[in-house]
């Protein structure tokens, strides 16, 4: 069963007009909105699917009524934004760990803000039974919360970005400056499951990307592209990682290169191909592009997301989802023996969940020439897991938690012991004022594990995906 795109354009005034219409009689929905002014009473009640060729899509729309525009940022004024006119940002993916926070932040800093999602994230969990360990309101409540303790009004746009049409129809209404592209399957595990995720996740990332690139060139053609790669498409090569490019000199002769890359997933695979077309449709198109390769993202409050409990962010600590951090500060706080894979010298960038949403807003707010691709290594730490683990083993006896260590076989693919030294210059030039992993910020994020501690699935934490066991059926991680 394949759940149909739902196109939503939330401006939250009374009873927005519904359109509906279908490219397919494959798809059969039931779509029923209730006369409110809540969008979230805009509903998909069921729908089933015989191989169609477009989706079936559901769009409301409404214009806003004596809207106030709100002040710029000094960053947003000294990169010459009017200040009588917010630049519009598009944050595909903004439902998502890093989109959701990423798009308060950037509400807050005084742009216009609109979320495109389709929300399939949600709907991973429900298939692998896996849960947040936050509770995380719908997107439409949150929104709503933050339109009730703000002023400020962010866009919604529910679909598929891998559906062209949603996606243009979303460019031609909301008319982006900058895209903040979140909008893939970013879970190497899940990538690894069986081959059906594997598919899912090279299709939905590098054609989706690709489908973005498309609208910039044909709605927006000045409109910057800020794109989420990871440091994993480098791999871990016995030289120092430059921030995209490398000048080599062989044979005599010398050239500046793209640097070379080793993924290690299917899932970072697809980021190197994204990473390929960007930069080819910056060269044949004139598209301006910055490729943010981000390290291993850590944390779950930043200001905005503090602000309510209907604004708190996810927080994965499964084998799946969760990142190495996250994970390790649940176990302690559960009593569970941090799980460091195989010899823990696996060594990788790491940097706070506030300091992801600044670099972003760094990008933005200086972006590149037309024509120009940019790499930006976004990290501000290196850690090995076994240094993690020893981190938060110190910072859980100041909290007088008992916690150990032990190895696991290591469900990956991947140097356990290596050299690893990467650059990231480029966003400290640009201003970024780094959140350094402290004794204090371990000591609130295990605070936090604690507070919400039965909310724990404990069947969730070991690894339960293997590199070399892959399926090629569908399953379901088994618990």
């Amino acid at each position: 069963m394949k759940m149909a795109h739902m196109v939503t354009n939330c401006s939250f005034s009374p009873s927005p007009a519904v359109k509906t219409y279908s490219k397919s009689p494959g798809y059969c929905c039931n779509v029923t909105q209730f006369q409110s002014s809540k969008c979230s009473n805009l509903v998909l009640k069921s729908c089933t699917a015989t191989r169609p060729n477009r989706p079936f899509v559901s769009r409301a729309s409404a214009a806003v009524q004596g809207q106030t525009q709100t002040p710029l940022t000094g960053s947003q004024q000294a990169s010459g934004h009017s200040s009588s006119k917010p630049k519009k940002v598009m944050v595909i993916g903004g439902d998502g760990y890093c989109g959701w926070a990423t798009a308060l932040h950037l509400s807050n800093k005084g742009y216009e803000v609109a979320i495109v999602d389709n929300l399939v994230r949600r709907l991973f969990d429900h298939q692998l039974g896996l849960d947040s360990l936050t509770p995380i309101a719908s997107i439409q409540n949150r929104i709503r919360r933050w339109k009730a303790l703000t002023g400020k009004m962010i866009q919604l746009y529910v679909g598929d970005i891998c559906d062209f049409d949603f996606l243009s129809e979303a460019f031609k209404s909301f008319e982006p400056d900058s895209a903040v592209h979140f909008g893939e399957q970013r879970s190497a595990p899940y990538s690894m499951i069986d081959r059906s995720r594997a598919v899912f996740t090279q299709h939905n990332n590098v054609i989706g990307t690709l489908n973005v690139l498309f609208a910039i060139k044909e709605f927006s053609e000045e409109c910057h592209l800020v794109k989420l790669g990871t440091m994993g498409e480098y791999g871990t090569p016995n030289i120092d990682i430059e921030e995209g490019f490398i000048t080599i000199t062989h044979n005599g002769r010398t050239d500046t290169l793209p640097y070379p890359k080793q993924a290690s997933s299917f899932y970072h695979l697809s980021k190197v191909h994204d990473s390929h077309n960007i930069a080819f449709t910056c060269k044949a198109w004139g598209i301006r592009a910055t490729d943010l390769n981000q390290g291993v993202v850590y944390g779950v409050r930043t200001d905005e997301t503090a602000m309510h409990e209907e604004l708190s962010n996810r927080f994965d600590y499964d084998g799946v989802f969760g990142t190495a951090l996250n994970r390790f500060c649940v176990q302690a706080a559960v009593g569970h023996p941090l799980t460091v894979y195989g010899k823990g010298g696996q060594t990788r960038g790491y940097l706070d969940i506030r300091d992801t949403v600044q670099c972003v807003e760094l990008a933005i707010a200086n972006p590149a020439k037309p024509g120009e691709f940019r790499v930006f290594n976004q990290f501000t730490e290196q850690f090995s897991v076994n240094e993690l683990a020893k981190l938060v083993t110190a910072a859980g006896a100041k909290l007088g938690l008992e916690v150990q260590t032990k190895s696991v076989p290591n469900p990956r693919v991947e140097a356990e012991e290596h050299y690893y030294n990467a650059k990231h210059t480029k966003l400290m030039e640009l201003g970024l004022e780094p959140h350094l992993l402290s004794d204090s910020l371990l000591d609130s994020l295990l605070n936090f594990a604690v507070q919400y501690k039965d909310r724990v699935d404990t069947a969730q934490i070991m690894p339960s995906v293997s590199w070399k066991k892959m399926g090629a059926k569908p399953k379901t991680v088994s618990v």
